[in-house]
């Protein structure tokens, strides 16, 4: 089983989302690491649920704490090969730690740095993770404009009904979901992230 698109599964905090999801074959597992976040996966609970998981990969998700401590947090967690953070400038330096940059931000927000992210980046490769989009077929221009530059990831702005539409027509290079929690150990309501997962199913 493939999917249509790369696919990045955001703030995992349980092993039932990370087996569906890795069954689904997403390509990203996001796991929260900043301990004053409520969706704060610790190191132990971490190689716990990704000792279970194959052909997937794995996002350190990072917002509000500064350079030292981002590094401190990412040598506690074996296996991250992707780092994600909503600030820009604190972001960057941790490309010499050898992993994928994936720079989450609001549409309305990156318009305009645009020139001022070239310049920052360099020769250095970055992912932009959009969100705030309420349909992305009405930003379509906008989103084409920063697909030219970079690889775009969709956080928002698709439905079940229309995400094959928008991958297909649309120069992204995937999408997010968000994870959720269990009901109890092991329960989960897969509902609205298993209709967008199965519509974006290839058909053997």
């Amino acid at each position: 089983m493939a999917l249509k698109t790369f696919v990045k599964i955001n703030q995992i905090t349980n092993l039932t989302d990370a087996r569906y999801c890795a069954g689904m074959t997403v390509n990203l597992l996001g796991f929260c690491i900043n301990p004053e976040n409520p969706n704060f996966v610790s190191p132990e609970e971490f190689e716990e649920i990704t000792g279970w998981l194959s052909g997937v990969e794995f996002v350190g998700e990072i917002s509000g704490i500064s350079d030292e401590e981002i590094r401190n947090q990412l040598a506690k967690y074996s296996g991250l090969t992707w780092v994600e953070h909503d600030r820009l400038d604190e972001l960057i330096p941790l490309s010499d730690l050898g992993l994928s940059l994936i720079y989450k931000c609001h549409l309305d927000e990156i318009n305009h740095l645009d020139l001022e992210l070239e310049e920052k980046l360099g020769s250095k490769a970055l992912y932009l993770h959009l969100s705030k989009i309420d349909a992305a077929k009405e930003k379509e221009e906008e989103i084409r404009v920063l697909a030219e530059k970079f690889p775009v990831i969709l956080a928002d702005g698709f439905h079940a009904d229309d995400v094959v539409e928008i991958v297909e027509d649309m120069p992204i290079y995937g999408i997010s979901l968000n994870g959720g929690t269990e009901i109890k150990a092991g329960l989960r309501d897969f509902d609205q992230m298993a209709d967008i997962l199965e519509a974006l199913e290839i058909e053997d």
